[in-house]
């Protein structure tokens, strides 16, 4: 019979038949690499699924497995021990990626829970034979209209050769304005953190619905600011205001 060590989802070890936590990277019994684990990124650190994270405490597990996993490690084991260790360092890379990132980190969890987030859910509200409904933030819609004539004064300036100092300014200016928005947006975000990590079934539902909005904008923002960036570098395109951007 198989002893379970802390385990609801018990899988047996390859080596020693002792089950453990199919999520983990080691078996804790007698510490043998495992095959790349199940579960999900935070269960790859053995976290509990939260936004509020010790990122100094994750760097350090992040970099105790990665010695753990090296390949050299593994120069003198079996074949199947040496193709763990190389999913499992790319696993555990593109866990730590996007954990210690506080936007990756907020998406991928919300994701886990069902939520539909990106580009590619944008147009998902609108009514059917609808065409061309603008994702523009309302609060930003007349700027956002302003900004394009003005995205094209400067291009066609590029072609000419020319240089307009005050409408250069005026695009900084919009940079460094929608910068500052996106800073709020990513405030707001953490204060939507305590409520999804402390709050109760409703509390979480309420705090998502939140944070799928504020990455919506968030996304629309950063858009924004790399178009101007491009245009005021010569390489920038249209600004889109019919689009999830």
């Amino acid at each position: 019979m198989l002893k379970v060590i802390d385990s609801a989802v018990p899988v047996a070890c390859w080596s020693c038949l002792v089950a453990h936590n199919d999520s983990t990277l080691f078996c804790p019994h007698c510490s043998k690499i495992q095959p790349p684990p199940g579960g999900d990124f935070f269960s790859v650190f053995s976290l509990e699924p939260r936004l509020n994270l010790d990122l100094p405490a994750l760097e350090t597990e992040f970099h105790r497995l990665s010695r753990k996993l090296h390949p050299d490690r593994f120069a003198r084991a079996a074949l199947n021990e040496k193709e763990w260790s190389l999913a499992d360092t790319a696993l555990l890379n593109d866990a730590y990626r996007t954990l210690k990132d506080p936007i990756h980190r907020t998406e991928y969890l919300l994701k886990l829970h069902g939520a539909e987030i990106g580009e590619e859910h944008s147009g998902k509200n609108r009514r059917e034979g609808e065409m061309g409904v603008s994702r523009v933030p309302a609060d930003l819609l007349e700027e956002v209209f302003d900004l394009n004539m003005q995205l094209e004064e400067m291009r066609t300036a590029h072609k000419l050769g020319e240089e307009d100092p005050a409408l250069k300014r005026s695009l900084s200016e919009a940079k460094e304005k929608f910068d500052g928005l996106r800073d709020a947006v990513d405030q707001d975000l953490r204060g939507q953190w305590k409520a999804w990590d402390e709050g109760d079934a409703a509390a979480r539902q309420a705090a998502q619905k939140e944070m799928v909005a504020l990455l919506d904008r968030r996304r629309y923002l950063s858009n924004l600011v790399r178009d101007v960036t491009e245009t005021l570098d010569g390489t920038g395109a249209t600004i889109s205001t019919e689009r999830g951007r």
